[in-house]
């Protein structure tokens, strides 16, 4: 039986079936299971709760009574003020007053009631006085010695069905999910025994259990057992886990253009796996973020003689085949650009999509063409790019085209590139102009483990990439370079509502003197998401006619600290920094440039709109900085 409790006392046998039914039905109308017996059920007047509140907001003059519970806990306060029969009368007019028969029938009864109400809040030894006092309005006052708090002396959990046989033939699963729940149940030794948390701690427990794949869990019975001489309570819950649900057959619905295999690959589980609640978020996360739905929901029905063949069941609605994004924006290190974005998600029929996006700005310009597979086994894509982009500083303009072939990997904490890459890049300036090209293969590597990666709070992100190729410049020599580069950015919660960001950026590329490689294989500084105060890729080396030009080594750092501007406004944040760093050709030469500054951030749904104001100590003035989302 869920609800049942049990009130002991050191001189006296547990409480008999018939006082634990009348626990039941009390704890029942209270709303929890730590209602225990002993006492006379209280009668709380229904509506009080929500009657005594708005009346009193319009002060003591509307009200015919005046209930006042002097209390030292603000819990046992308001749950009187709520609940004794005393507080109905706050609503009534002066001329619906009860008698003095009446009244002293409430004054009788309303000590048993506020002990039993106070029960529910750990307090079973509170010594209760109630006293009528005259004047306009009448008043009531209620005085409350709660005593010592009974607190949980030791919460035991015990279990039955699949995970009790899973448990007990050593499965490493069913060991973790225990652990795990008596976990959850520790954490609530020492706490006082509150009826509300006893009751959420269940709710818990079913919903932990549940997740892990036993959707068909129930409580078969649990007791409070209170010794009020000790101020002990010893909790105890018998969960009936029921069968472990299994994955069976994918139903698979909603598909009009797209292939059910594609649906079928970015299950990540075949049949046999247990289904777990991550399991299947994890799986409807993918089809979202596929780009080929609109929606996406994954459930199945729980029925316990299927339990080892269990459906699967997988809604989609798709997206447009066709789909075209004209865009308008603007950064403080770029300018103003304006962008469109055309996707076909099923050209020819073939099971493939491809992607153009023309970008162009003040300073820099871009087109990309990419057409990628639909994600098929382990999540693999193949892919081939091409993109022509042209960059201009205040010194020097770089036009760089590429070509690349590989495939990629996208799961819910990884993002893998494989590649080959054919770069060719031309910079240009008042004087000369150097043409290199590269032919390279590459891998890149995205790790996150945030809590959100939208906007996130706690956690880390890395970003590293490595190459090795060949380099072939008409002005300089030729030979193999590697190219390395990494980038950790770290999130971590300060206190109730400070919040700190890191970030450590370093690359270098690796090659012999005289070699000459690509421009765009190379690393700039400064700017929005690097060092703020500076210009868009300005921390470069820079030639004796002015002319910058990318470094061969590149470390950068930030650091952040944030907060709510205020608890009306919690997505608004004030945020104070400090960036340093820059792209050097040589680590001897490496001197940081440092930029500090206040800033306002808007957690929006498309991620945190930025304003910064930032101070160059280098160049010795200030620069706004505009920004939206975050660089991984």
């Amino acid at each position: 039986m869920d609800a049942a409790c049990a009130h002991r006392r050191p001189d006296g046998p547990a409480t008999p079936p018939a006082l634990a039914g009348l626990a039941l039905i009390l704890s029942l109308a209270l709303g929890g299971c730590a209602a225990w017996p002993g006492r006379p059920a209280a009668t709380a007047a229904t509506g009080a709760q929500d009657s005594a509140a708005s009346d009193a907001s319009q002060g003591p003059a509307a009200l015919a009574v005046e209930l006042v519970v002097d209390a030292p806990d603000e819990a046992a306060r308001t749950l009187l003020a709520r609940h004794l029969d005393l507080a109905r009368l706050q609503r009534l007019r002066a001329d619906e007053l009860p008698d003095d028969n009446e009244w002293s029938r409430l004054i009788g009864a309303a000590p048993d009631q506020a002990r039993e109400l106070l029960q529910t809040e750990g307090y079973f030894d509170a010594e209760v006085r109630v006293r009528r006092e005259t004047g306009v309005p009448p008043r009531v006052r209620v005085t409350v010695e709660p005593g010592a708090r009974t607190r949980i002396a030791a919460f035991d959990l015990d279990w039955s069905g699949a995970l009790a046989s899973a448990i007990a033939r050593g499965d490493p699963q069913a060991l973790a999910v225990r652990d795990a729940l008596q976990a959850q149940a520790r954490a609530l030794i020492g706490e006082p025994l509150v009826n509300a948390r006893w009751a959420t701690a269940k709710q818990l427990l079913l919903a932990r259990l549940r997740a892990e794949g036993y959707a068909s869990t129930r409580i078969e019975d649990s007791l409070a057992d209170v010794d009020t001489t000790a101020h002990e309570a010893r909790l105890s819950v018998r969960l009936d886990s029921g069968p472990l649900y299994l994955a069976g057959a994918l139903r698979i619905q909603g598909l009009q253009a797209h292939d059910e295999e594609t649906v079928r690959h970015l299950a990540g589980f075949g049949p046999g796996a247990a289904l777990t609640e991550a399991r299947l978020l994890d799986y409807q996360e993918r089809l979202q973020k596929a780009g080929l739905f609109d929606r996406a929901t994954v459930s199945f029905e729980p029925d316990p003689a299927r339990a080892d063949d269990t459906p699967v069941l997988v809604s989609v609605g798709e997206s447009a085949l066709r789909q075209l994004t004209l865009g308008l924006g603007y950064s403080s290190g770029s300018g103003a650009r304006t962008s469109a974005e055309l996707t076909h998600r099923r050209p020819f029929g073939w099971a493939v999509t491809a992607y153009n996006k023309l970008q162009w700005g003040v300073d820099s310009q871009a087109w990309s063409g990419d057409f990628y597979t639909h994600p098929g086994e382990d999540f693999y894509r193949e892919l081939i790019g091409v993109q022509i982009a042209r960059e201009r500083s205040d010194s020097d303009v770089v036009l760089s085209q590429r070509l690349r072939l590989g495939r990629t990997q996208d799961t819910q904490r990884w993002e893998r590139l494989y590649f080959l890459e054919w770069l060719r890049s031309r910079q240009s300036d008042a004087l000369s102009v150097e043409t290199a090209t590269a032919v390279s293969g590459n891998y890149h590597l995205v790790w996150r483990e945030l809590d959100s990666v939208l906007l996130p709070t706690r956690g880390i992100a890395l970003s590293l990439q490595g190459g090795a190729g060949l380099a072939f410049s008409r002005d300089g020599g030729n030979g193999p370079f590697t190219r390395l580069y990494a980038r950790a950015i770290g999130y971590l919660p300060l206190g109730a509502s400070w919040y700190g960001q890191a970030r450590l950026e370093a690359g270098e590329v690796i090659k012999r003197g005289d070699v000459v490689v690509p421009d765009a294989l190379g690393f700039r500084a400064g700017g929005d998401e690097s060092v703020r105060g500076y210009g868009y890729r300005e921390l470069a080396p820079t030639d004796s006619d002015g002319t910058i030009h990318s470094g061969m080594q590149l470390l950068t750092a930030s650091l952040e600290l944030a907060r709510p501007v205020s608890a009306r406004l919690p997505s608004v944040w004030g945020a104070v920094f400090v960036d340093a760093g820059r792209a050097v050709d040589s680590w001897s030469r490496y001197t940081p440039a440092v930029g500090w500054g206040v800033g306002v951030r808007w957690r929006s749904p498309l991620g945190p709109l930025r304003v910064d104001w930032a101070y160059a100590e280098e160049l010795r003035r200030a620069r706004l900085h505009l920004s939206l989302g975050i660089t991984y």
